[in-house]
């Protein structure tokens, strides 16, 4: 959609009456740049996949480890809907995992990873016990059942299908998969927010052969930001329409918003190809945060559910610190995070732009 028409659906009025593009749209001199990019899956042993139901839109994405990975997990917004992230604690048993999933539709997503456990038994995946398998797939889930019909959410079927789709190559960004109906900017309500989606960026450190790469569904309640420049990404718009309100800094002056509890969350994987324990991954998992907090502001709130999983593919035998390993995963989910802001497409049908709209040329 040209941004001409979509300023006119956006604004709610005739185009000849509308402000001009040149002046609604100008949020900054010079056009934004995505940050380095690549895939989760260039870290070797993992799979994605996505299903995305666009009738409203939302959907759920796979992380798929068919060897096994070595998993760790922190949650740090206060309004989390996870499944199996107590297994993961260093002192639980279970050692490896063979599925992350990602998932719209709050709680309700959640029955997605049934579709994933039903999958990866079907292919002989899983913790052997007997005759069988009892596959582990941890999940977390978003709220984004605020955009569209409230009916339509992430199932059984769909968590499967996203299995179907899952392929060790590059992953799709933007409006797809757990980031279809996620929005961000929410601070001063749904009509000054904007449209975001799923992000995904890695990182090959030097000549040693680790690969860290980072996805995630970016829901928050807060603005995106490029940590290299500071300069707001997407989030709370003006009620003019011409830049954004930045949600921290009105905070700083003493705007004071009640939140619903449960209506954000952003979520994501971190993996590496350098073989850790669960204690070390569980230690990266955390370290990721970092990446949250420069990336989104503010983070970690009462209506955020935060997560981010950590997983070691172990495919190469180079040991590696896991301090650095932590600090270089949340360089590359802070990337994934502005991916996800940037990649999204707008949703006028809901009144919510996308940066590309909103800001660029």
């Amino acid at each position: 959609m040209k941004r001409r028409e979509f300023a006119r659906k956006l604004l709610g009025v005739p185009l000849a009456a509308a402000l001009p593009i040149e002046t609604a749209f100008a949020a900054a001199n010079e056009p934004l740049q995505l940050p380095p990019g690549g895939s989760i899956t260039d870290v070797p042993g993992l799979k994605v996949g996505h299903h995305t139901l666009t009738e409203r839109p939302t959907g759920c994405t796979v992380v798929i480890c068919e060897s096994g990975a070595t998993a760790g997990v922190d949650v740090r917004g206060s309004a989390p809907g996870t499944r199996e992230t107590d297994l993961l604690s260093p002192t639980n048993l279970v050692e490896q995992v063979q599925a992350i999933l990602l998932s719209g539709g709050s709680a309700y997503g959640l029955a997605a990873a049934t579709g994933v456990v039903k999958w990866l038994e079907e292919h002989h995946l899983g913790y052997k016990i007997g005759q069988g398998v009892v596959p582990i797939v941890p999940a977390a889930i978003l709220m984004d059942l605020g955009v569209g019909n409230f009916k339509i959410r992430p199932g059984e079927e769909d968590g499967y299908k996203a299995c179907v789709a899952a392929t060790p190559g590059p992953v799709a960004e933007g409006n797809v998969g757990a980031g279809a109906g996620a929005t961000i900017g929410k601070m001063f309500g749904p009509k000054f927010s904007m449209k975001s989606g799923l992000g995904t960026a890695s990182a090959k450190i030097g000549d040693t052969g680790i690969v860290v790469g980072a996805l995630v569904a970016v829901n928050a309640v807060g603005d995106v930001v490029n940590p290299q420049t500071g300069r707001i990404v997407a989030g709370a718009r003006s009620e003019d329409g011409k830049g954004y309100r930045d949600s921290m800094q009105a905070m700083m002056h003493g705007y004071r918003v009640a939140i619903p509890a449960a209506a954000n969350t952003t979520i994501g994987v971190v993996a590496t190809n350098a073989p850790f324990t669960k204690t070390q991954m569980t230690k990266i998992a955390q370290m990721s945060h970092d990446g949250y907090a420069r990336a989104i502001n503010p983070v970690h709130t009462m209506g955020d559910g935060d997560t981010i999983f950590a997983l070691s593919t172990g495919t190469t035998q180079v040991k590696a610190d896991v301090s650095a390993i932590g600090a270089i995963a949340a360089v590359v989910m802070s990337r994934a995070i502005v991916r996800a802001a940037m990649m999204a497409t707008s949703l006028p049908e809901f009144g919510l732009p996308a940066c590309r709209d909103y800001v660029n040329s």
